[in-house]
């Protein structure tokens, strides 16, 4: 292809000029970065722990290789006490990013006080992106087109990409971060060729670590806005009023949504280099935001109130059974390896407290149906008995639900059993919830366990007897059951239609940056007989066919198969056949100018290597963002240099190393829970590197 230089720019009165772009206002409707919200400052404070982060890593890799260098046994002590400094801080700022992760009275609806609190994810924070310079050398290298006139487009792409970093916390919010996500095909078919890098960084951070993942391509970009809107659905669900009918139907939306962007973000992305977006942790998120819209469900149904009567406590026993289950398997999933490494203990702790609440509450329906209503001659007896039987999965040897029914000791003996596990289960989600110095926090969780425990308590003395102080009965297990069970939901809005902010480059199926065609060459055409010697074919841009060799435009240099992209002072790369014959239909015997191009073979693609940090996790984490600071914005020293520096992460040596010590340290509100082991934070020499190109 000609160089830059030496091509001319065809002066063409476009009319995509008097097409107007969407206003700002449409697209960038984030909040304000500088508003002292409570959600804002939490950001501001994830975004500051991961700058601490990434020093602490970059002082780590350079002691690390330092190490590894220097045989004198002196500089070997030293560095190995500064690593154990290092490691140590690092651990502390995972703890306080623990600790943002556990702040979910943020996220509460300001007038809730009667409903358990609920968990929201929390944004994934970037790095700003410069698009203009690497844009304005790409439409100027590969288009042939002046970049400077693409300002305003560009300038737009940034504002939209900025917006989405503060969204609102509602549906706004979420078309925002919707309208970025589909114009990022867009850019990418643009300007993502499969034969060059564009020099562009794409720096996320993990929302579970800090640890930043850098990759030059535009599939961790698609990812972290997909997750982006999953966590802006469960902060919308966690905000939602649940003391109203409608408000409860937004959370269970609200959740039902945020796991079907995650399942399709699993699904779609499986090798993306992120710990939060890894396959398990995925999976973990899929569960708990299901086991949430599960529990807003049981909530719906006991707004109204619960009749007291035995089928409505029955059933509501099922309900809370099924909450408790929802909550076991997210408890059983967090406390799996790797996850129970970087998971919140909040999360683990909230959803133990919430599987014993529910399973109390079931027994406790099951218990007040059993004391409280005793079988009647006016009852249906083959009804309560079907009932019953559906409740259990097992009965205590040599009793059957009949039996239960009609005998009144031993209906209040399996009642008074339930009860018993009722108020076992309570005083285990009360101990529980004692561990975590993070839920102590939560003064009406602590309120609606004391309130269940004591119901319970309550239902116990009323119908406690002396003479029945040995009876050991032990309370059958209930069988979970919903009549509307939470389900995946993905929403209409992961994708929406959108103008192209490029547009004017021509369409994507010919010009765009896997396709190669020649600078713009001008070609005179002078009609003889009112024939020009060639036909048109195709959409927009028309194609030359039949050409006549003979003709004075081959003559001046037109090809078989030339795209005419522009007729005198007027663009056709938009235009059809008819438009452009129409052009050409009264071309006098002077002639016209048409500009064209030629299509081109494309170069076989780059192979996509990354340089990528592994360490104590499943994924690997891309350091390329180590090797530039924050404050370098020219996008031409963020080259990473192919010679190895001082912060290099050892790729070349395939050696594991013993260099860094982990030292236990207090959190930075207090002391871990004896039952959370302090993590250690991920070594750059944990494992070999033969894992370490992604």
């Amino acid at each position: 292809m000609m160089s830059a230089r030496a091509r001319s720019f065809p002066t063409v009165k476009t009319s995509w000029i008097l097409v107007a772009h969407r206003t700002l206002e449409q697209f960038t409707q984030g909040c304000n970065p500088f508003a002292q919200t409570g959600r804002s400052k939490l950001q501001n404070k994830r975004a500051s722990l991961n700058q601490q982060i990434i020093k602490q890593m970059r002082m780590r890799a350079g002691a690390e290789n330092l190490l590894k260098a220097t045989s004198n046994n002196k500089v070997k002590e030293m560095v190995l006490l500064e690593l154990s400094y290092v490691n140590a801080n690092l651990q502390l700022l995972m703890g306080q990013l623990e600790g943002l992760n556990s702040s979910v009275e943020v996220y509460q609806n300001t007038q809730e006080t009667a409903n358990i609190p609920l968990i929201a994810l929390g944004l994934k924070e970037t790095k700003e992106v410069d698009f203009s310079t690497p844009f304005k050398d790409f439409i100027l290298d590969h288009y042939s087109e002046d970049g400077n006139s693409f300002e305003d487009e560009i300038a737009d792409l940034m504002d939209l990409r900025q917006a989405c970093r503060t969204p609102s916390r509602n549906e706004a919010g979420v078309e925002l971060f919707a309208k970025y996500y589909s114009h990022l095909p867009l850019m990418e078919s643009r300007f993502f060729s499969p034969n060059r890098q564009t020099g562009i960084f794409f720096t996320w951070y993990d929302s579970f670590t800090g640890v930043p993942v850098c990759q030059q391509n535009l599939s961790l970009e698609k990812a972290s806005i997909l997750f982006n809107m999953a966590a802006l659905y469960s902060q919308i669900g966690t905000r939602s009023n649940r003391q109203t009918i409608v408000g409860l139907e937004e959370a269970i939306s609200s959740f039902q949504k945020a796991a079907g962007i995650l399942n399709h973000l699993k699904e779609t992305f499986t090798h993306t280099p992120s710990y939060d977006m890894s396959p398990a942790m995925l999976s973990m998120l899929i569960r708990m935001m299901l086991a949430q819209a599960q529990e807003c469900l049981f909530e719906k149904t006991a707004l109204p109130g619960i009749r007291n009567q035995f089928y409505s406590l029955m059933k509501m026993a099922q309900e809370a059974a099924k909450v408790s289950e929802t909550y076991d398997q997210v408890h059983q999933s967090m406390i799996q390896t790797p996850i129970k490494d970087n998971v919140p203990l909040f999360w683990s702790t909230m959803s133990q407290v919430k599987t014993n609440h529910y399973r109390s509450m079931a027994h406790y329906f099951v218990a007040s149906a059993l004391l409280d209503h005793q079988l009647g001659p006016s009852d249906d007896e083959d009804q309560q008995e079907k009932t019953l039987s559906q409740v259990y999965d097992r009965l205590p040897e040599g009793r059957s639900p009949l039996d239960i029914l009609k005998n009144k000791e031993e209906r209040e003996r399996i009642g008074k059993a339930h009860i018993r596990r009722a108020i076992l289960g309570h005083e285990e989600a009360l101990r529980i919830y004692g561990l975590c110095h993070h839920l102590n926090k939560l003064e009406v969780l602590e309120d609606i366990l004391k309130a269940s425990h004591q119901r319970s308590l309550n239902k116990y003395s009323e119908s406690d007897s002396e003479e029945e102080f040995t009876d050991y009965t032990e309370a059958p297990d209930i069988i979970s059951k919903t009549e509307h069970k939470a389900e995946m939901e993905v929403p209409a809005t992961t994708k929406v239609k959108v103008t192209d902010f490029f547009q004017r480059l021509g369409p994507l199926s010919v010009f765009s940056a896997k396709q190669r065609w020649t600078a713009p060459r001008t070609i005179r055409l002078c009609p003889e007989d009112r024939d020009l010697g060639f036909t048109l074919k195709g959409e927009s841009p028309v194609q030359v066919v039949s050409l006549d060799p003979l003709c004075p435009a081959a003559a001046d240099g037109l090809k078989e198969g030339d795209y005419i992209v522009a007729v005198g002072d007027t663009d056709c790369k938009w235009s059809s056949v008819s438009e452009v014959m129409r052009l050409l239909k009264d071309v006098d015997e002077e002639g016209i100018d048409i500009q064209v191009v030629s299509m081109m073979e494309s170069n076989p693609p780059m192979p996509t290597k990354s340089a990528t940090f592994c360490g104590n996790l499943p994924k690997t984490y891309s350091m390329i963002c180590l090797a530039y600071d924050d404050d370098d914005k020219n996008p031409k020293s963020r080259k990473v240099t192919k010679k190895s520096s001082f912060l290099s992460w050892g790729l070349k040596n395939k050696l594991k190393s013993a260099s860094t010590l982990s030292l236990p340290t207090a959190d930075h509100s207090g002391a871990l829970p004896w039952n959370k082991p302090c993590p250690t934070f991920p070594s750059s020499s944990s494992y070999n590197n033969d894992s370490s190109l992604y």
